[in-house]
């Protein structure tokens, strides 16, 4: 999808519609805008459901201060213009009250920004500013500060957070990220002791470089391989409503029966993938003229690895990774559909993922389905697309209800008599 040729109405109906049905706003919570070419400011109303905004609810305001539209504009339009007149390379700007975010604000705490590696650079720098009255002149100018000092995100005491960008969706895009960070934060505070990257850490994961395929093009597209795009596209955008995947953050790929695989591509939104967006790769090669994910040779190397893996998932879920960014282990010995499906959860340090892949691909066996991979992602792996989403759908489940139960008491697991009855009921030889 070419967002940037949406009119800016389009572009704000569809990012406020992604941020209210995320549960990332209210429906009278939160303000967008975009600056276009000629300076006029194109801004979500003042009390209008956030939840059916349509385009002829936005409102504009022309350079000279002129308001046109069939509403008013938000009552913090004037803090969006201040940013604009102090930013002039900041063309759109999110201001939203989101639960992990507002957790934050009220506690008055800046999160921590290297508990993965992609935070920073996709956030940028992020500041507190004190709390004034929304809406007022002192508010605008406490924000338009912070701006000023070259921070691109200001969390507000007691209030939200105001996001800037050159577009509304690298503005929605850092929202996304840290809003997922900051509820990452609060799970895994639950857990114990935060383990953020050290500097050079997240320095050698900006240095991962994609690899270089060659290309190839296709004479042709069976009928197996046009389902298996179908069936992807479904399971992914699944995966993004349901908070498993993040508009940038998440990679699917499949097997085909020739020995060729389908994944996901670098760097587009989750959310409108489509199924000519998916990349066959065959031989080491890449379909002409796309970029696939850059974890496409680690897929390559499970998949030549271990015959009867045919799909395998790479995601960044809230509650899985709570482990992944702590000491805590994860045993899925929880009820009996957590361990048949997940079994015996592999760990890998930081940058084994794409530093030492064949270590890394010969960690998964027939009782290993699933890798925690340090403060990074969860790499799960199947036996069919169906059967590697559901693995990542039951280990984010499951660490959640840990996660919950620590409210209740000691986690009780199923014991190893139990364990080893599972094993010959339901035929779970290694």
């Amino acid at each position: 999808m070419r967002f940037d040729l949406l009119h800016p109405a389009d572009q704000l109906v569809m990012m406020m519609s992604r941020i209210y049905n995320r549960g990332m706003t209210t429906t009278s919570g939160g303000n967008l805008s975009i600056r276009d070419a000629g300076g006029d400011v194109w801004i979500t109303p003042s009390g209008v459901d956030k939840g059916s905004l349509t385009r002829d609810d936005i409102m504009r305001i022309l350079p000279d201060g002129t308001v046109l539209g069939p509403h008013k504009p938000s009552s913090e339009y004037p803090f969006h213009l201040e940013v604009y007149r102090r930013r002039p390379e900041i063309s759109a700007v999110l201001h939203a009250h989101s639960p992990g975010l507002v957790a934050f604000s009220i506690a008055r705490v800046l999160p921590e920004m290297r508990l993965t590696p992609e935070l920073e650079s996709v956030c940028g720098s992020i500041a507190m500013a004190d709390y004034r009255l929304p809406g007022s002149e002192a508010l605008g100018d406490v924000i338009a500060d912070s701006f000023a000092e070259g921070h691109d995100v200001v969390l507000l005491e007691n209030h939200g957070v105001v996001i800037g960008a050159d577009t509304i969706f690298r503005a929605f895009m850092r929202f996304e990220t840290l809003e997922n960070s900051c509820r990452l934060q609060i799970n895994a505070l639950r857990l114990g002791r935060l383990r953020p990257l050290s500097a050079e850490h997240v320095r050698i994961a900006d240095a991962k470089r994609r690899p270089e395929l060659s290309e190839f093009i296709p004479s042709r597209h069976s009928s197996g391989e046009r389902a298996l795009r179908r069936e992807l596209i479904t399971l992914i955008r699944r995966s993004y409503a349901q908070g498993l995947f993040s508009s940038t953050q998440g990679t699917y790929s499949a097997r085909l029966d020739d020995g060729s695989f389908l994944i996901t591509p670098y760097g587009q939104d989750r959310a409108y993938l489509e199924v000519e967006d998916l990349i066959l790769i065959r031989g080491g090669m890449r379909e002409a003229g796309k970029t696939p994910s850059r974890s496409v040779g680690l897929h390559e190397l499970i998949y030549r690895t271990h015959p009867d893996v045919r799909s395998i998932l790479v995601a960044h879920p809230p509650h899985i990774m709570a482990f992944a960014v702590t000491e805590a282990a994860f045993d899925p010995r929880t009820i009996p559909e957590s361990y048949i499906l997940l079994r015996d959860p592999g760990r890998i340090p930081f940058g084994a993922s794409f530093m030492k892949p064949e270590w890394t691909a010969a960690e998964f066996s027939a009782r290993r389905p699933l890798v925690i991979c340090e403060n990074d992602c969860v790499i799960v792996t199947g036996q069919s697309l169906l059967n590697a989403f559901d693995r990542l759908e039951v280990a984010e489940f499951t660490a959640k209800s840990i996660l919950e139960s620590r409210d209740l008491g000691p986690v009780v697991h199923i014991g190893a008599e139990d364990i080893a009855d599972i094993d010959v009921a339901f035929r779970l030889g290694d």
